[in-house]
């Protein structure tokens, strides 16, 4: 940790800021970039130690895990509309047959691993987000981290959410088979217990390739889409800097990102988003089988429900997560500028 921390304080796009008193106007958060409104914060920690990364990873915790948990009835309905399209037409079919056939109860069925699962996920996704975005952009140096901040991005986030997806899969498996496997235990206390003693370990992790396959194309897109919209918004949309925006307006803006991130999202991770549904709701089968039996139509039967439930998820994942960082009092940098040594250098050439 003392390495990473060590990584922070040389990183190109942020130096650290001492978070133990207020900040004085030389210190910079982004490189060659004073913030005049830093000047009046007091911060909880230092960037990059080991209190800002597990700050951040219970900011990951509240943010996938309160969101996800809220949508479980649309993911249910969504689930079987993959899994079962003959029964669950659509959305508004979906709903009507669950609710008649299970009651308003049944709509939640799959709440506790969902909760569980997708809060274990986002400590990893966002803790290790934020620390493999300084390792990278110390490996480049401070010019490429900014030339090539968008395949930082990408490269950051595939990092933290192969491990994420580790930590969710056990979980997702218990989900899937809740909410679409007729039969089944209702309750994770008895579903887990059964998937280990029918087909042990492998149970909870025989989708995780799969897993990878939506989770990663999705992560990858969140967060490099996000990070790009935030700059494009701020440089072309919001008439004023950022460090002339309260933190509302801040928060404003987050959550137009994260909302324009998510349906993106939605559409590149649905056809493995599919492929996990299906395997987890047939037992021995593999995803080489299970996307030759779908077929190119099949693998996006529900992509409907999935656009209106990730893109309204994914920004409610970045409000809250931004919120929870002002609220813990983080550091929050801008966008990044160009470093000086760029400009010179485009300056020269160009003369």
């Amino acid at each position: 940790m003392n390495s990473l921390w060590e990584a922070a304080k040389r990183s190109p796009f942020l130096t650290s800021a001492n978070c133990e008193a207020k900040m004085s106007t030389d210190n910079q958060l982004v490189a060659n970039r004073t913030i005049a409104a830093a000047a009046a914060e007091t911060y909880s920690c230092e960037y990059g130690s080991a209190k800002y990364y597990a700050l951040c990873g219970v900011g990951g915790l509240l943010s996938c895990g309160i969101t996800h948990t809220l949508v479980t009835p649309l993911d249910m309905v969504k689930c079987r509309i993959q899994t079962n399209p003959a029964k669950y037409k659509s959305i508004v079919t979906g709903f009507k047959v669950s609710v008649a056939e299970e009651g308003m109860r049944g709509l939640v069925r799959g709440w506790a691993p969902t909760a569980i699962g997708y809060s274990a996920q986002g400590i990893c996704k966002f803790g290790f987000y934020e620390a493999f975005k300084i390792i990278y952009a110390n490996a480049l140096g401070e010019e490429n981290a900014y030339i090539y901040r968008t395949g930082l991005y990408l490269a950051a986030s595939a990092s933290a959410e192969f491990f994420a997806d580790i930590a969710l899969s056990p979980m997702e498996a218990c989900k899937v088979r809740i909410q679409t496997m007729p039969g089944f235990p209702a309750t994770l206390r008895a579903g887990a217990p059964l998937i280990y003693q029918q087909e042990g370990l492998n149970g909870f992790y025989k989708s995780l390739v799969p897993l990878w396959m939506r989770q990663i194309p999705y992560t990858m897109m969140k967060f490099a889409c996000f990070e790009k919209t935030v700059e494009l918004l701020y440089k072309h949309v919001v008439p004023k800097p950022r460090d002339q925006c309260t933190k509302g307006e801040q928060l404003v803006v987050t959550f137009a990102a994260g909302y324009i991130a998510g349906v993106f999202c939605a559409v590149v991770s649905h056809p493995a988003d599919t492929v996990v549904s299906k395997m987890n709701a047939a037992k021995g089968s593999t995803a080489g089988e299970t996307l030759k039996k779908l077929g190119f139509m099949g693998v996006w039967q529900g992509l409907t429900p999935r656009i209106i439930m990730i893109g309204t998820l994914t920004a409610a994942q970045w409000f809250i997560y931004d919120a929870v960082k002002v609220w813990l009092g983080l550091p929050r940098p801008p966008p990044p500028e160009m470093p000086e040594s760029l400009k010179k250098k485009l300056a020269a050439a160009q003369q």
